[in-house]
């Protein structure tokens, strides 16, 4: 094991170098939380794939396999379609946008009326998938080092908390960009043809099987459709997708390099998928299916490949847990604590002279936001890692997250960007009614039961509608904004929100 000991130790080293290299490039806030809006096409797609795919589309992935057949493959194919999806028929009016977080696209398009509640829901989501993404580091470092729960998580999650700190989207953006390769080389390259090597073949792995385990719904109809609700729309309006579009160079860098990526997924989701099926051939009794990944990286590697498909494991977990990272940290910074902040300033000043005021700020201290954002990593990292250490369930955790995101967000979202009809007080309204329903449902008939995200949805959808049509039309000057910037006009800054609620007043650079 020497050598595969090696291997991982130089795989970490190299992550804390790129963080180092990062820092150096993050000079301002566009460079620190978008990697400046300049990916070209191959970096954009290599990153993007990075995000996506984690350790539950590669451990987890495989264990389905094992546990369900070439129809495991469905989660990490559900994944693979909502990309698709958000890269051919949305990316490049998002990355024309010029904003930083989801929120701030609410409050251009619903003129300041919905940014704070949606900063509160997309943080909570953002917060578990970086937790869950973390506790993974326990399975990996176990089977690597035989370290204990605990050890693990705090090992990984330091090593990711502090390249992501040094140099933000960048350090994360070169990152990706390794992991993205160790993982197609580990998981495409090495592990999927020498597993079905190994298993006798395909026809070998047909003959020890059930035909179920070939059948393209044999997981079930009901839970292919709830994969779709979730991982599918999930990956339209997450905040740590969205970050990723962001830093595409322009609209044709987005379209094209996020469909290389979800075309990539689709790749990647077969993959594990047979994979796990090979390993129920070779280990029929496992214990456990997500123990699947590392019995067969295990057994059927040799010396030195089996260190690198384990880094490539550990390079899938650690590119979700990154983007996870600063989506939550960017989230807590920009579209909760700035506003909190803001809105008390207002209450002691008049509010022109405070606009002015921030502008000049924004101007002259573009040091200081990024400071301010590094620490927020920071901050959100050192919670991370606690929160981990606290949580056993993985999977509900996720469940969670993702039901009350889609629940809550997704209506308002895709409304704001199909919907011209759409008002300020629908969005609110559906972001409430969505998401307490789904958390309701979920009390009552447990968080891993369909029930809660399908009429989540629908109860959403009734009040955005219902809401949107007896309230006062959006005002023209807010949707003439939202037209222009949607057109791709000049980034300048956007118009000031009216000072209602938690609306009043967003603070930073453009688009907010």
């Amino acid at each position: 094991m020497a050598v595969d000991y090696a291997v991982i130790v130089l795989y970490l080293a190299g992550m804390l170098a790129m963080g180092w290299w990062g820092m150096r490039r993050a000079k301002s806030k566009s460079d620190f939380l978008v990697a400046g809006r300049r990916l070209g096409p191959a970096m954009y797609s290599g990153t993007m794939a990075a995000i996506v795919l984690g350790g539950a589309s590669t451990i987890g992935g495989v264990g389905l396999g094992y546990q369900y057949g070439l129809s495991g493959a469905w989660m990490v194919f559900t994944i693979g379609l909502g990309l698709l999806a958000l890269s051919i028929f949305f990316s490049a009016r998002i990355a024309r946008l010029r904003v930083y977080t989801v929120s701030e696209m609410l409050d251009l398009r619903y003129g300041g009326s919905a940014g704070i509640i949606s900063g509160i829901v997309m943080w909570a989501y953002t917060l578990m998938l970086a937790v869950t993404s973390t506790i993974a580091y326990a399975t990996i470092f176990d089977v690597l080092f035989g370290l204990d729960r605990t050890l693990s998580i705090v090992l990984g999650g330091v090593i990711v908390v502090a390249y992501s700190t040094l140099g933000g989207m960048w350090s994360i953006t070169l990152t990706d960009m390794v992991q993205f390769v160790v993982k197609t080389i580990g998981v495409l390259l090495l592990l999927l043809p020498i597993a079905v090597i190994r298993a006798g073949g395909f026809a070998e792995m047909r003959a020890q099987l059930p035909d179920d385990y070939f059948a393209p719904l044999g997981i079930g109809g009901q839970t292919v459709f709830t994969y779709v609700l979730i991982y599918s729309f999930g990956m339209l309006i997450g905040q740590d997708i969205w970050q990723r579009v962001f830093t595409a160079r322009g609209d044709k860098v987005a379209r094209l390099g996020g469909t290389a990526a979800g075309t990539y997924c689709l790749v990647y989701a077969l993959a594990g998928a047979v994979i796990g099926t090979a390993a129920k051939v070779l280990y029929p009794h496992l214990g456990s299916p997500d123990d699947a990944f590392a019995t067969i990286v295990r057994d059927a590697l040799p010396v030195g490949l089996r260190g690198l498909v384990l880094a490539a494991a550990l390079s899938a977990v650690m590119s979700t847990s990154s983007g996870a990272l600063i989506a939550c940290a960017t989230v807590a910074n920009n579209d909760i604590w700035a506003r909190v902040k803001r809105i008390a300033e207002l209450r002691g000043r008049g509010r022109d002279q405070d606009r002015n005021e921030a502008q000049d700020q924004d101007q002259g201290h573009e040091h200081d936001e990024v400071r301010g954002n590094r620490a927020f990593i920071l901050l959100m990292g050192v919670g991370v890692i606690a929160i981990a250490i606290a949580l056993n369930d993985v999977v509900e955790a996720l469940t969670l997250a993702y039901n009350v995101l889609v629940g809550g967000l997704l209506v308002p979202i895709l409304g704001g960007l199909l919907w011209k009809r759409g008002t300020g007080a629908g969005a609110l309204a559906a972001i409430a009614v969505g998401g307490l329903t789904v958390v309701g449902l979920m009390t009552a008939l447990g968080v891993l039961a369909n029930e809660p995200i399908y009429y989540g949805l629908l109860a959403s959808l009734l009040t955005y509608v219902l809401v949107s049509l007896a309230t006062k039309p959006t005002d023209a000057a807010v949707l003439a904004a939202w037209r222009e910037r949607l057109a791709g006009a000049p980034e300048q800054e956007a118009p000031e929100p009216p000072p209602v609620g938690a609306a009043a007043g967003t603070s930073g650079d453009t688009g907010r």
